[in-house]
């Protein structure tokens, strides 16, 4: 990869590296289970401690956006060593969606709407929650703009039970466009919706004639909102994936069996192996497409959409094996790698599943026109 050395010019390894440990400790302090436990039982579903120590102390949420618009001025690659931090420990808090509502601005190119929401996403005084999806998923919006007015229902919300704002993605005849909502203004409904997945807060949002402020977005503004979506999901879903394995390591060590820990039963041992090269591989290809999502590359695409299918396959796999060696714990509440497999399921099926990526590249390479990404109402 070229992107790598542009992307490290204004960050360094090793201060990447102390990001990654800072914010390990501070997931590590804050309790681990326990903290998480509490913060699924809330209403709405958010860790607000949590959340306000990363995004107004540490300042998480400020790192991809440019200083002009009252970030750090960092980048994504960051960002995705957050997330991949958070995927380890399944924390509660919309630090993906404020990365999510980050791509997206920066992406229209909009410099007034830039200047209006992202100083508030910097500072973590607003949680900003992207609606996209239709009942079928993210082929396209649920939700359409007519004369200034949203109608419709978009579904698989994710933290829009915290949000202050949304950016709704909506249809019209000539295709989709983007729009800034108060997440409380009159005619909006937001409804949480039960889950498989307690740790990922989702909900459907009905407008009912709502006034929005449309953002003026560039060509393929849509596209690459998927581009940044996939590339920055799959540094969580390594985070998840790594963290099965850890739990698995640990408690082959300890269970025993016949007399003998089962972690040195060589048929469990090659399944450990064959997790950790899950791990391994998802971690080299999600970190090539954020680089290229950091860097403005021309594969940037290409690379999201092979982190996608990979990290979301391996991650299944790895705590599919991870529940197998657990044995009936594993599927009980006094264990947390049921999270994980729950969490697993649940990211594989966020902006469109792996077998449907699968086909639309195929029909890219075989020149037809795409079949799962959006292109209208």
């Amino acid at each position: 990869m070229t992107t790598e050395p542009a992307v490290r010019e204004s960050i360094s390894t090793e201060e990447r590296d102390a990001l990654r440990e800072s914010i390990g400790a501070l997931l590590k302090q804050r309790g681990g289970s326990a903290a998480l436990r509490t913060s699924l039982s809330r209403t709405p579903r958010i860790d607000r401690g949590l959340w306000q120590t990363l995004s107004a102390e540490i300042g998480v949420t400020a790192l991809p956006i440019p200083e002009e618009f009252g970030g750090a001025g960092a980048s994504f690659v960051e960002t995705a060593v957050v997330l991949e931090e958070l995927g380890g420990s399944l924390s509660v808090v919309p630090v993906y969606s404020a990365a999510l509502a980050s791509a997206a601005l920066l992406t229209a190119g909009d410099d007034a709407a830039s200047a209006r929401l992202l100083p508030a996403i910097a500072a973590g005084t607003s949680i900003v929650a992207l609606c996209w999806a239709a009942p079928s998923g993210w082929s396209s919006s649920g939700v359409r703009a007519e004369a200034g007015l949203l109608s419709g229902t978009a579904h698989y919300v994710l933290d829009a039970e915290s949000a202050d704002r949304l950016l709704v993605v909506a249809g019209t005849d000539a295709g989709l466009t983007v729009h800034d909502v108060d997440a409380h203004a009159e005619g909006v409904t937001i409804t949480a919706q039960p889950l498989l997945d307690p740790t990922r807060p989702l909900a459907s949002v009905t407008f009912d004639d709502v006034p929005a402020e449309t953002i003026t977005a560039r060509a393929g503004t849509i596209d690459a909102i998927r581009t940044a979506a996939w590339a920055l999901m799959s540094a969580e879903q390594v985070g998840g994936a790594a963290r099965a394995l850890d739990l698995t390591v640990g408690y082959s060590k300890e269970r025993e069996q016949f007399g003998r820990a089962i972690g040195s039963f060589q048929a469990l041992k090659h399944r450990m192996a064959e997790m950790y090269a899950h791990v391994a591989t998802s971690r080299a290809i999600s970190r090539a497409a954020v680089y290229a999502l950091a860097s403005g590359s021309a594969d940037a695409a290409h690379l999201a959409a092979a982190a996608r299918v990979h990290c979301s396959e391996a991650y299944s796999s790895v705590v599919g094996d991870a529940i197998q060696i657990h044995g009936g714990i594993g599927i009980t509440w006094e264990h947390d790698i049921h999270l994980y497999f729950k969490r697993a399921q649940s990211s594989s099926q966020l902006f469109g599943q792996p077998h449907e990526v699968v086909a639309d590249m195929v029909a890219r390479l075989r020149g037809h026109v795409p079949t799962v990404l959006p292109t209208g109402p």
